[in-house]
């Protein structure tokens, strides 16, 4: 990983640490933050792309990687409506625990998609996710009303590891701008669809919440998820997704700065078992080097 790499994975768990607690301050339904934060992502993606193929004509992608992406956002919209909307069901806890699972999933894909990783990789996963069952304590419940929250976090780390392992796939044809504006488009639309079908609100908020919403947009969605989107040519999706886990020491940091809520006790020792994992993926990780992510846009 170029130090390049490592200062932008820095800045996108950065961006995404603020997603929960936005989330929070918003006063939305579930699957209305899910639509508008890659509605207007893509609002602002689609006419980018346009006017970059228009500046820089270049031979057209596989119909195949269009597919693909297309798929991957179908993926993204379920992974954002499972996992926002377990948050109404079971505890914080419980949801980012069992979200955060992702890295497992995403690591049994990669086999799939021919990424190899030796042992060292396998406990660095497992030092990780150490990490985070030290800092969240697993409050999983038994109750009927919890285990159904517990069960679509769960969902939504699995999706989540097939979101980023089928963006890996579209990205070794197609440019960052190009696969993130046709990703959180169709997210965007599955999304619309959802929230209509559920009856939920989609306008009429407050000020507040729209700005919160605009937060979200720029923040975890555009700097966050599109920055790992970028990486994925580079890193390979299991870095990502171990990387990913840093998203809970920021969260708790920024819950206590917010929200006036203590961070957990075994914060500190849980984020060194995840800065500890990530490093022995990276060091563990072995995939074919793609002869195009240098210029991969």
């Amino acid at each position: 990983m170029t130090r390049g790499d490592a200062a932008w994975l820095v800045v996108a768990v950065a961006a995404v640490s603020t997603s929960a607690p936005l989330v929070r301050e918003a006063a939305a339904p579930a699957l209305a933050v899910a639509f508008w934060r890659n509605g207007l992502a893509s609002a602002g993606l689609v006419p980018a792309a346009a006017i970059g193929h228009r500046r820089r004509p270049a031979a057209p992608a596989p119909r195949a990687a269009w597919g693909v992406a297309v798929a991957a956002g179908l993926v993204l919209g379920a992974h954002f409506a499972a996992w926002i909307s377990s948050l109404s069901y079971t505890t914080v806890a419980a949801s980012v625990a069992l979200v955060a699972t992702q890295p497992v999933w995403t690591a049994l894909l990669g086999r799939v998609t021919g990424e190899r990783l030796a042992p060292v990789a396998w406990s660095g996963i497992a030092l990780a996710l150490g990490g985070v069952v030290l800092i969240t304590g697993v409050a999983v419940t038994s109750s009927g009303r919890s285990l159904h929250g517990d069960l679509l976090a769960l969902a939504g780390g699995m999706l989540a590891a097939g979101y980023v392992s089928l963006g890996t796939v579209a990205r070794r044809h197609l440019t960052t701008i190009d696969y993130t504006a046709a990703c959180y488009s169709v997210a965007a639309v599955a999304l619309l669809v959802a929230a209509l079908a559920a009856g939920q609100q989609l306008t009429g908020f407050s000020a507040r919440t729209w700005w919160c919403l605009i937060a979200i947009t720029l923040g975890p969605q555009l700097l966050g998820h599109t920055v790992f989107n970028r990486l994925l040519r580079t890193v390979g999706p299991t870095v990502v997704s171990v990387a990913v886990l840093g998203e809970i020491v920021g969260s708790a940091l920024l819950a206590a700065w917010w929200f006036g809520e203590h961070p957990p006790a075994a914060l500190v020792p849980g984020a060194a078992c995840i800065v500890g994992g990530v490093a022995l993926v990276i060091r563990g990780r072995s995939v074919t080097p793609d002869p195009e992510a240098a210029v991969a846009g």
